[in-house]
C-alpha cells in the first residue's frame, strides 16, 4: 500500500491551485438560505455538502496522524470525546477529562471547518469564473488528467482502494477535484497569454536600462602557488625561475588544497574577486611573467597570468531572446498578482456565510486574531484542502 505521505504528496496537487484566483461575478441577494452554510452569488453551499467534505476531511486527518477517525460533532462532541477515550493516553501521563478532551474536539472542529469551507467557497469561485469566461473541460480531460496521476501515485490498483478508505474519499470526489484543477490551469493559462507579449522597443528599453549586466569583464587565468611563509614563497619563486615546472612546484610548496589539486590552476579571475593587495598584483601582471610573493590573510602567492580574455558586451540581438524571455515571465507574474487580488476582492463581496460557518473568503468574514486560534486564512494562501488538513 502507498504511504500515507506519498499519496498526501501525489494528491495535494488535486487542490493545491485553489487558493489562485481571478475576477467579480454580480450577486443576488446576501442572506444565506435556510439548510445552507454559505452563499456564493447565485449558488449555495447546503450543510449537506459542508457534511460531507468535514466527515472527508476528518478521516484522512486521522489516517495521517493515526488518531481517532471520529468526525468533531459540535456542540457536545460526545461522539469526538468517547473515540478519544478509548485511545490510550501517552506513558506517564494521566488520563485527559471530558472537559480537555471537549476543547481537543473543539479545537479541532474549527480547524477542519475553516479547511473545509475555504475548500467550498473557492471551488464555487473558480467553477463560477470558469462558466463566466467560457472555459470548460471535458469529461475526456478529467479522465486523462485523473489517470495520469493515479498512475504516478499507485503503483496498483488495490493501492489505490486502500487509499479510497482510508481516506474517506470516493472516486468522485477525486474527479471533481481533478475538473477544479484543470479549471484552474486553464483560467491561469488564459490570463497569462496576452499578458506575455513583449514588444521590441520594450526589450531595447530595457537592455539601454541594464547593458552592464550583458557585459563580461576581463578575465584572467592563473597558476598560483599559496605559503604560509615568505621565506617559502621566495624558494617556490625562486624553483620556477631556475626552470622547474609549476605542477612540480605547486605540488611541493602550494598549501592551498583546491588549486593544488588542479596543478595551481586558478581559472577565470575578474578585478574584486580577490583582496586589494593580490588583486592588484593579477591585474597589473604581464602574462607570462612569475609575480610575488604576494602577501595575503591567506599567507604568500607566487602567481603568473596564463591567459587574459579581454572585457566584452553583449549587443542588443545577441541579448535579445535573454530579455524577452524575461519580460515575459515578468509580465505574466504580474498580470497573475493582479488577477488573484482583484478576484478574492470581488469574489469575496459576492460570498456570505452563515454566523457559524464564517471564514476569512466570506464578506462577513470575522476579524483576524492576531495570535493564536485557528486560523481562517490569508488572501495569498492555496487553499486547504479536506484530504490535506494540514494545507
Amino acid at each position: 500500500m502507498a504511504s500515507m505521505k506519498h499519496v498526501r504528496i501525489k494528491f495535494l496537487l488535486f487542490a493545491a491551485l485553489l487558493g489562485l484566483a481571478a475576477l467579480a461575478i454580480s450577486a443576488c441577494g446576501n442572506d444565506v438560505p435556510t439548510g445552507a452554510v454559505a452563499k456564493v452569488g447565485d449558488d449555495t453551499i447546503t450543510q449537506e455538502e459542508f457534511d460531507k467534505w468535514l466527515a472527508t476531511a476528518a478521516k484522512g486527518q486521522s489516517a495521517q496522524t493515526g488518531g481517532t477517525a471520529a468526525v468533531p460533532d459540535p456542540p457536545d462532541f460526545k461522539k469526538c470525546i468517547a473515540a478519544k477515550k478509548k485511545a490510550p493516553a501517552p506513558e506517564g501521563q494521566q488520563e485527559p477529562t471530558d472537559a480537555q478532551l471537549k476543547k481537543q474536539c473543539q479545537t479541532e472542529y474549527d480547524a477542519l471547518k475553516t479547511q473545509v469551507m475555504q475548500f467550498l467557497i473557492q471551488a464555487a469561485w473558480v467553477q463560477q469564473e470558469a462558466e463566466k469566461q467560457g472555459i470548460e473541460v471535458s469529461d475526456k480531460e478529467i479522465e486523462k488528467s485523473f489517470e495520469d496521476q493515479k498512475k504516478q501515485a499507485f503503483p496498483t490498483d488495490k493501492a489505490y482502494d486502500e487509499f479510497l478508505k482510508s481516506s474517506g474519499m470516493t472516486e468522485e470526489d477525486i474527479l471533481f477535484r481533478v475538473k477544479l484543477d484543470q479549471l484552474q490551469q486553464k483560467l491561469t493559462k488564459k490570463v497569462s497569454e496576452d499578458a506575455g507579449k513583449v514588444t521590441d522597443s520594450e526589450i531595447e528599453a530595457y537592455y539601454e536600462k541594464n547593458k552592464e549586466r550583458f557585459a563580461q569583464p576581463e578575465r584572467r587565468d592563473l597558476s598560483v602557488i599559496l605559503t604560509k611563509t615568505e621565506a617559502k614563497a621566495d624558494e617556490a619563486k625562486k624553483a620556477l625561475d631556475d626552470g622547474e615546472s609549476f605542477k612540480k612546484v605547486v605540488k611541493e610548496y602550494s598549501i592551498d588544497e583546491a588549486s593544488k589539486a588542479q596543478g595551481g590552476a586558478l581559472p577565470a579571475v575578474t578585478k574584486g574577486q580577490q583582496e586589494k593587495a593580490f588583486d592588484d598584483a593579477i591585474f597589473g601582471a604581464d602574462k607570462g611573467k612569475i609575480v610575488g610573493p604576494v602577501k595575503t590573510q591567506f599567507g604568500w602567492y607566487v602567481f603568473k597570468v596564463d591567459k587574459i580574455t579581454d572585457a566584452s558586451q553583449q549587443t542588443l540581438e545577441e541579448s535579445k531572446d535573454t530579455i524577452k524571455n524575461l519580460l515575459r515571465s515578468q509580465n505574466q507574474q504580474k498580470a497573475l498578482d493582479k488577477f488573484i487580488k482583484d478576484f478574492r476582492e470581488e469574489y469575496k463581496e459576492d460570498t456570505n456565510c452563515a454566523e457559524d460557518f464564517r471564514v476569512a473568503e466570506c464578506k462577513n468574514a470575522p476579524k483576524e486574531k492576531k495570535q493564536g486560534g485557528s486560523g481562517s486564512g490569508s488572501g495569498g494562501q492555496a487553499a486547504p484542502s479536506p484530504e490535506n488538513p494540514q494545507g
